[in-house]
């Protein structure tokens, strides 16, 4: 799966690049390209890459519940 990120990754730089460079040129369908690469970035990159990151339960210490919010505040207060 780590793999299958990176290989698209590096097509969507490529990608980007290609449409940057027929931005330059005054190709007619230059955003056609971009907005596109865009798309692909948006539905196709981002979730794959945020079901990796996440899949394990990696998240559960970021989620903020009572506990956690006891702890800050009493550290605050000590402070």
């Amino acid at each position: 799966m780590k793999n299958l990120i990176i290989i698209l990754f590096i097509i969507f730089l490529v990608w980007m690049g290609v449409g940057a460079y027929l931005i330059n040129t005054e190709h007619d369908k230059a955003e056609i390209v971009m907005g596109l690469g865009i798309f692909y970035l948006a539905f196709l990159f981002m979730p794959l890459f945020i079901y990796y990151r996440y899949r394990d339960g990696k998240y559960k210490k970021y989620i903020l519940n009572d506990q956690k919010l006891k702890d800050a505040f009493n550290q605050q207060g000590k402070d």
